[in-house]
């Protein structure tokens, strides 16, 4: 088993969402700081990304947000957390949150979180790193994702099938946090050449 020091979480920054999926951030948020994993975080104070922040601080937390400079007054970092990184671009910026995580756990979102997935997918498949990738399907949110795009690539010949092994699918925050402690941080790299 690993011990998870820090764990970057990637979700939504809308406030228009369902409450069930904002309880679900405030779940995560709360069992990280109980287990004195560091949040790493996109930085800002809306939607799911401020509420987890906020309940890991309120359980005794630590948050640790990278906001570039252009997101800064649109997603309303104007409030106390642990650590705040201030980069120029996006890029530099999922670079900044991969170097500060052990591992990635991907709530629902939108079109930015998907970004962030499929590139720190990606990452792991051409063999860029072996940390842990969960998707916490929380009410079934990734289903159409892992039940029929993902298994639609793979049929069309884009995504090898081990591909699919570059994450875990999980339906709850512990089970989640558990996923990350027992990947296997040796040997899983999925680079291969294409048969």
């Amino acid at each position: 088993m690993t011990k998870m020091n820090s764990i970057c979480v990637y979700c939504g920054s809308s406030n228009t969402v369902d409450q069930r999926y904002k309880d679900v951030a405030v779940e995560l948020g709360t069992l990280l700081a109980k287990k004195d994993i560091t949040l790493i975080f996109g930085g800002g104070g809306v939607g799911l990304m401020g509420l987890i922040s906020d309940a890991c601080l309120k359980a005794g937390g630590r948050a640790v947000g990278v906001m570039t400079e252009f997101l800064f007054e649109y997603e309303g970092t104007r409030r106390e957390i642990t650590e705040l990184h201030v980069v120029k671009s996006m890029h530099e910026r999922k670079c900044k949150m991969f170097d500060l995580s052990d591992g990635f756990i991907i709530l629902p979102g939108g079109f930015g979180t998907l970004d962030e997935a499929f590139e720190i997918l990606t990452w792991r498949q051409v063999g860029l790193h072996n940390k842990g990738i969960v998707l916490l399907n929380a009410f079934n949110y990734w289903d159409g994702l892992v039940n029929v795009l993902i298994p639609h690539m793979i049929q069309e010949g884009f995504v090898r099938e081990e591909d699919k092994y570059a994450y875990h699918l999980c339906g709850t925050s512990e089970e989640a946090i558990t996923a990350l402690e027992h990947v296997n941080g040796g040997k899983d790299s999925f680079i291969s050449k294409w048969g």
